[in-house]
């Protein structure tokens, strides 16, 4: 558990690494900036609320930071999707990061949905 904590620390770093650098790279224009900003918001909250899961000291307060993470992960999908669809960014270019965005969700939401089931099975 221990390796796969520090796996997911390490894993949404990197994400809001990914973020930044797409960010520095889009086009100046408004449209292009306040969408970027937005992403780049949402995308670099996902490993501080994911850190802060990890510190939790309850199962209720790990869910809540967990939730955290997978609201703001939901929330960078839409913002690429929309520097995708307003012809701003390619597909292509964003697949990564889109998919990467895609892989963390469910992750998170399966270790949500773990602590849940356990909390259940305790209760």
């Amino acid at each position: 558990m221990r390796d796969e904590r520090q796996g997911l620390k390490e894993r949404t770093r990197c994400f809001a690494l990914r973020i930044i650098k797409m960010y520095c790279s889009l086009p100046k224009t408004t449209e292009a900036q306040v969408l970027g900003k937005q992403a780049l918001r949402s995308g670099t909250s996902v490993g501080a609320h994911y850190r802060e899961a990890t510190r939790a000291r309850s199962n209720a307060e790990f869910i809540s930071k967990i939730e955290g993470a997978l609201q703001e992960l939901e929330e960078t999908g839409y913002w690429l999707e929309l520097l995708v669809e307003s012809d701003i960014v390619s597909k292509k270019r964003l697949s990564e990061l889109i998919s990467e965005t895609e892989e963390l969700l469910a992750i998170l939401t399966t270790c949500s949905k773990n602590v849940k089931k356990r909390m259940r099975a305790k209760g």
